[in-house]
């Protein structure tokens, strides 16, 4: 399958998502391949950082492309793999059109702030214009960075739930040093060591709350 990490807001936490994404599938035994498209590299800075932890094992094919080049490079490609994860910037850009022109599943993390989730309607027009090029297309929306405490993150929840358009998964992920420790090591959450438990079972309920709409 093909899975986009995207949105109209930066700083909510795709990257974070797509890269536990790709080493989550390819820990599973899949062979992945791990699509750069943001203009800010972050998904290659952290297969380099990978790379070089892992001495050259990260697990998965990681490559960077832009604009129309991520649509006719990933299906050039995509038939070798299992696989295909690509991370787009926070922004309607060429990139994230041409992948979505292409994608399975279009994953959207909001942060419980109103700055994000007045983006909400912008996400939509997106996916509803790409879903005319692409009718296979899923979109679905989670709460990312969400507070340990609050009312934000109900509040916010029960907007996305109201989109008739994204799919909204009830399973957020809470703002934990751990994600970003991860990262900084070039590892995925499930690998990190010491284990954050409770962040690793977000991750998964998150995975599991994306297949059965898949499946669905």
């Amino acid at each position: 399958m093909i899975f986009t990490t995207g949105g109209i807001k930066g700083g909510s936490g795709k990257t974070t998502l797509a890269t536990n994404l790709a080493v989550y599938l390819s820990s599973q035994g899949r062979d992945v391949l791990f699509v750069d498209a943001d203009d800010q590299e972050s998904a290659h800075e952290f297969s380099v950082q990978r790379d070089s932890a892992l001495q050259g094992n990260k697990g998965y094919t990681a490559v960077r492309q832009k604009d129309k080049e991520v649509r006719s490079e990933v299906l050039k490609l995509s038939g070798k793999f299992d696989d295909v994860v690509i991370d787009t910037g926070g922004r309607d850009t060429a990139s994230q059109r041409a992948a979505l022109s292409i994608t399975d599943v279009y994953l959207v993390p909001f942060y419980p702030r109103s700055l994000d989730i007045w983006t909400l309607e912008k996400v939509e027009n997106l996916v509803s214009e790409m879903q005319i090029v692409n009718p296979k297309l899923k979109a679905m929306s989670f709460v990312n960075r969400a507070d340990p405490k609050g009312i934000d993150n109900r509040e916010v929840g029960e907007m996305l739930k109201e989109s008739s358009v994204l799919h909204y998964l009830d399973t957020p992920l809470i703002n934990r040093k751990a994600f970003a420790n991860a990262i900084s090591f070039g590892l995925g959450i499930l690998e990190l060591k010491p284990a954050d438990d409770k962040a690793s079972a977000e991750f998964l309920a998150l995975y599991e709350a994306m297949r059965s709409v898949i499946n669905s």
